[in-house]
């Protein structure tokens, strides 16, 4: 309950970046946690934990931006949810940061642990990417149509629980951080600041566009299962929110296919 109330949503909406170090301390807290009283699945437990502390803010910030959509007053798609989309996506910064630091600073004993389940979703991704399937497809497509089930896992999630999709979020952010933290423990040569920076370009230069594309996804459930519950049903009121909705998802396929393409072009040229 404490965690829970740290931030006032609305504030949190009008200074974003204050979110990235409440996902660090809400994944840091669950961590600890996890570790200390479910060592041998901590590996899920964290991901539980966090985002039973998120949940409650991010229901909140849907909310407010629901009752946005029947102020009114229109205004362009960024604009009109900009605001709630930095939220997330600092929020999510801080979760990747958080877990990041903690898989270079634990032991590896520790490590294998914390992490295992998250390593074992990264295996059987590469093993994806080198097999048969990678062959008979091109690769944006492969990828592109990959992001698209989990966009709608975010749309599901979201209808149905309201802040559901944060769940994904939050696993996703677990996955992308082992992948930094394998990849700068690997270049620790180099120092560790260098090591960690270039691990976070390499992973958040298509995450970034990818991740929010499931944030606008997410909002876009949110906003209408908040509405179903108000009794808007077939009101001039709800159709503006699910045509907004509708935007939002349309938005998020094109930012989902941006992103299957910096991932194939950009990144590898990059790193």
């Amino acid at each position: 309950m404490v965690l829970e109330l740290l931030i006032n949503p609305r504030n949190a909406e009008r200074r974003p970046w204050k979110m990235l170090f409440v996902g660090i301390l809400y994944s840091s807290v669950a961590i600890l946690l996890s570790l200390w009283v479910f060592p041998e699945q901590s590996s899920l437990v964290m991901v539980f934990i966090t985002v039973l502390a998120s949940i409650h803010i991010v229901h909140s910030v849907i909310k407010i931006e629901e009752a946005q959509n029947l102020s009114g007053e229109y205004r362009m798609l960024i604009k009109e949810h900009g605001p709630a989309l930095s939220f997330f996506m600092f929020l999510f910064l801080g979760y990747v940061i958080s877990f990041s630091v903690w898989y270079v600073a634990t032991p590896a004993e520790i490590t294998t642990t914390l992490f295992s389940v998250q390593q074992d979703t990264i295996s059987r991704i590469n093993s994806q990417v080198t097999g048969s399937f990678a062959g008979a497809f091109p690769m944006v497509g492969r990828i592109f149509f990959n992001n698209i089930r989990v966009m709608v896992f975010c749309i599901l999630f979201s209808f149905a629980f309201g802040a559901g999709a944060i769940f994904i979020l939050a696993w996703n952010a677990s996955v992308i951080s082992t992948a930094i933290g394998s990849f700068a423990s690997n270049s620790l040569h180099q120092g560790i600041l260098p090591a960690f920076t270039l691990a976070l370009l390499r992973y958040l230069t298509h995450g970034i566009p990818e991740i929010l594309a499931y944030f606008m996804a997410g909002l876009a459930g949110g906003i209408i299962s908040i509405a179903i519950i108000r009794h808007e049903w077939g009101s001039e009121r709800f159709t503006r929110v699910l045509l907004d909705s509708v935007d939002l998802s349309a938005g998020a396929v094109a930012m989902l296919f941006a992103a299957a393409l910096v991932e194939v072009y950009v990144t590898p040229a990059l790193f």
